[in-house]
């Protein structure tokens, strides 16, 4: 589930749900979003995933 990857890549970088989705997706809201129940579609969840994992190799996590 896409939530609960978000969930836990916030918590593990300190990062707060604003950032991450306006630096994520432009959405400054996405996380509020998902936790609301929205069920984002393909390409939405493709940038959302390499957002996280160009971070994680810039942090060499």
């Amino acid at each position: 589930m896409l939530l609960r990857t978000v969930e836990k890549f916030l918590s593990e970088n300190n990062i707060p749900p604003t950032r991450f989705g306006r630096e994520a997706v432009r959405d400054p809201r996405l996380v509020f979003d998902l936790r609301q129940g929205r069920e984002p579609g393909d390409r939405v969840r493709r940038r959302v995933e390499h957002f996280m994992n160009t971070y994680r190799r810039s942090r060499g996590q």
